[in-house]
């Protein structure tokens, strides 16, 4: 449960303590975790205590509704610490709870926002399958009617928390679209395997999921039947614009590491942080960590302006999902033999930032679909930029 405390607090004091949750428990807790192989409970225990489950929804659904920029500024914050932590709760935040806030029923909304808010209910966003990434309309599992159920068959891959879930948001084809589907996790005929390895990120690892005759009332159905694209994007656009914050948290991380490696780490009788092209590394990452920072922003307050400005999403996510990994590799480059050799966090830290430029939309999806957008509306007067 989210503490009392919390609720009482205004932004400014929640950003504190979620910043001394980052410096005192969530980084000293970065090799306990890797040694696990998930995030300990007490840690999971805490994140939920400092309401991180209810960034995103409003107060009356017990949640903390601060507002994108807010969201972002403290994810800013907790993705110092390793962005396995964040992937705890992650699909709760944004994939899962945004499209039942816009488009679930009013009893969906009471059975499970409340607890989504909370902790008490992990959920996880069931889309990817082995022929659709990227191209999400290429879903193959299958949700036939049977009477006032839905019996789902199929298979689900990269799907960030299923080992974790209580609840899953399952798109499967009902027809000729495909839906969203509310599928609890212990139905049966459902069932969740983990990977044997996985290349960073390796105390979040992402679950397969099979759904053999698993059955659900068809008042699980979120929205329209054909709807799932839509509903889909809802919490998409959400979770991209997490994900880039996501992306400036760890290159600030990996930066604060790099400049007190080269401050304290001597060569030729000197520290390397007095030499060019150490200066020169660490002088452009820091401009560039700069410039990602405050896309992210301006994208955040565009979101609160009233609208969803999915190419300024596009385009934060790109940038600073890029801009984190050129800084985890001139980080490397920095602590040498230390950033490919033992536990120093940056290796870890450099393995996991690589997977944001590939989920919630892969660089060069945003590529392109920025520039068909670009390249549709600008001529005969318009503008590239509308405001």
């Amino acid at each position: 449960m989210t503490s009392p405390d919390i609720l009482d607090l205004d932004f400014d004091a929640h950003l504190d303590v979620v910043r001394r949750l980052t410096d005192e428990e969530l980084i000293p807790g970065e090799a306990e975790m890797t040694d696990l192989g998930e995030v300990p409970p007490r840690l999971v225990e805490r994140l939920v205590a400092c309401g991180l489950f209810g960034i995103t929804l409003p107060r009356s659904w017990g949640g903390l509704g601060w507002t994108m920029e807010q969201q972002v500024r403290l994810t800013f914050e907790f993705t110092r610490a390793s962005p396995v932590y964040r992937s705890r709760f992650s699909t709760t935040i944004g994939l899962c709870s945004q499209i039942l806030l816009d488009h679930g029923t009013d009893e969906q909304r009471d059975r499970y926002l409340p607890d989504m808010a909370t902790g008490r209910c992990v959920t996880s966003f069931a889309l990817t399958e082995p022929g659709a990434g990227s191209d999400a309309t290429a879903v193959a599992t299958t949700a036939v009617r049977d009477g006032e159920q839905y019996v789902i068959d199929g298979h689900k891959r990269f799907i960030t928390n299923g080992a974790w879930a209580d609840l899953l948001i399952v798109f499967a084809r009902t027809g000729e679209g495909f839906s969203a589907i509310l599928v609890p996790a212990d139905t049966e005929g459902v069932t969740a395997t983990l990977p044997t390895r996985m290349n960073g990120h390796e105390a979040g690892p992402v679950a397969e999921l099979s759904f053999t005759d698993a059955r659900v009332p068809t008042a699980n159905l979120i929205g329209d039947e054909g709807a799932g694209l839509t509903l889909a994007l809802r919490g998409i656009n959400h979770a991209r614009t997490h994900v880039a914050a996501t992306a400036v948290g760890s290159a600030t991380r990996l930066l604060g590491e790099a400049a007190e490696h080269a401050r304290t780490r001597h060569q030729f009788g000197r520290p390397i942080a007095e030499f060019g092209v150490i200066e020169a590394m660490l002088g452009r990452s820091r401009a560039e960590l700069e410039a990602a920072r405050a896309l992210v922003l301006d994208c955040a307050r565009a979101w609160d302006a009233g609208s969803i400005p999915w190419t300024r999403i596009a385009a934060a996510k790109l940038v600073a999902t890029e801009t984190a990994n050129r800084i985890a590799d001139r980080a490397v480059q920095v602590l040498g033999g230390d950033g490919i050799v033992g536990d120093h966090p940056v290796g870890r830290l450099w393995r996991d930032v690589r997977a944001l430029s590939i989920y919630e939309g892969t660089t060069q999806i945003h590529e392109r679909n920025l520039a068909r957008h670009l390249l549709k509306t600008v001529g005969d007067g318009h503008p590239v930029f509308d405001d």
